[in-house]
């Protein structure tokens, strides 16, 4: 049996963890530079304010019914989700943690310990509330699919109170027929649209059509899914958790720059970005993309990518560092008006896997970057960071309706005030 625990509009509850004053109001979370709406409350959800709109369309929509509003805050995110995931293992001795959000879980050998499953998926909504304050949909199935299935249907449809179970027939045919083809995962709106020519328009529909035939229309990947929303596990455990095979960083800014420095410091940051999380995975890479770009709405868009080849694969924030300061020449043109630039890491190597050069030594000094991280984990984003990425600070995104970052900045922690 497999579960997928997943948050409930995580960024929106996220922002109500360490201010009670807001859980029983609307609250929505816009997107880099206060762009566009990427998260809403169910409270908000329930006043049909829309995702993925812009902000300046919705404003004054928001304005009307007294919505909270708050910046992208991913420090306070990312440190609520480690303590999420930490809680749901648990539960399980087998978990992969898939998002910042969702956590599948697979209980091999479980089934016989576990007598019923809803009460099981019951305690760990219980457990996750209680010591984060997080709400969470909990779904069991007996593929990934299913358990992605048996989450929606949690969190969305009538009937399930957090918890779905999708463990026989009668409830994977009730389930599946509740659910459009485009909530299937891994249907996206283009496939969707397909399916839905071919009269195939619920789940149900999709899982009842002749694996072999789907996958001479479409793909072998949608194949599986067929496969797997009839209960046959296709999706091997070690395929669902596979690092991932690129890495990128980018970022648009809050205002246009024409400055060298903080184009350069906006690059180097990115760099550090990267290197984290090649750490993260224990992989190494070989390439590095630096890219740079105007506006494409202005009149002369200028847009400009370079690649980096490292003679030996590496994962070190000064090294990867260096690679900007030896390529920014080259991007960068005088004039321009930049409006957002990127870095990304190609051709990843495994760590445990890495030939190494006979006639190049490694640059990488894996022992001071085990401290970096581990000094920044404990006591902050940045608290330790390269000279060249403080340069100065135009560079940063816009956000305007930014929360404390209660949790990892000494200065944001949460002040509680006794009234005797």
């Amino acid at each position: 049996m497999y579960a997928l625990v997943d948050a409930v509009s995580f960024y929106a509850s996220a922002e109500k963890v360490f201010d009670p004053a807001i859980r029983r109001k609307p609250v929505v979370v816009l997107t880099n530079n206060d762009g566009c709406v990427c998260a809403v409350c169910p409270i908000a959800r329930k006043l049909n304010i829309p995702k993925f709109q812009p902000y300046f369309k919705v404003k004054h929509l928001l304005a009307k019914h007294n919505v909270i509003i708050r910046s992208s805050n991913y420090e306070l995110y990312a440190d609520l989700s480690d303590k999420m995931m930490n809680v749901i293992s648990r539960f399980c001795d087998n978990q992969h943690i898939y998002s910042i959000d969702e956590s599948f879980l697979h209980f091999n050998g479980f089934t016989p310990l576990i007598k019923d499953w809803h009460h099981y998926g019951q305690m760990i909504r219980h457990t996750v509330w209680q010591e984060t304050k997080l709400p969470v949909g909990v779904g069991f199935g007996s593929t990934p699919t299913l358990a992605k299935a048996a989450n929606h249907a949690a969190k969305k449809l009538n009937g399930f109170n957090g918890v779905a179970v999708i463990d026989d027939e009668r409830s994977r045919k009730h389930v599946l027929s509740l659910m459009d083809v485009s909530d299937v995962w891994g249907v996206g709106r283009r496939i969707a649209k397909k399916l839905k020519l071919l009269n195939i328009h619920s789940a149900l529909d999709l899982a009842q059509q002749e694996p072999r035939r789907i996958k001479r229309q479409f793909s072998v990947v949608l194949e599986r899914t067929v496969s797997e929303l009839n209960g046959i596990s296709c999706l091997n455990w070690d395929e669902v958790r596979q690092d991932k095979h690129e890495i990128f960083s980018t970022r648009s800014f809050g205002k246009r720059l024409t400055d060298p420095i903080a184009l350069k410091t906006a690059l180097v940051n990115h760099c550090v970005v990267v290197a984290k999380k090649l750490r993260q995975q224990r992989s190494v890479t070989k390439r590095l993309l630096l890219f740079v770009a105007s506006s494409p709405h202005e009149q002369y868009y200028y847009k400009k990518s370079l690649v980096y080849d490292f003679t030996v694969p590496s994962a070190d924030s000064r090294v990867l560092a260096h690679a900007v300061s030896s390529l920014f020449d080259q991007l960068y043109q005088s004039g321009v008006m930049f409006y957002k630039c990127g870095v990304g890491a190609l051709e990843l190597n495994s760590v445990q896997f890495q030939q190494a050069d006979l006639f190049t030594v490694s640059k990488d000094n894996i022992k001071l970057m085990q401290c970096l991280d581990t000094i920044n984990q404990r006591y902050g984003s940045d608290t330790l960071s390269l000279a060249s990425q403080q340069q100065t600070q135009s560079w940063h995104m816009k956000r305007a309706f930014l929360s404390p970052q209660y949790t990892t900045r000494w200065h944001a922690l949460p002040k509680i005030t006794c009234d005797l």
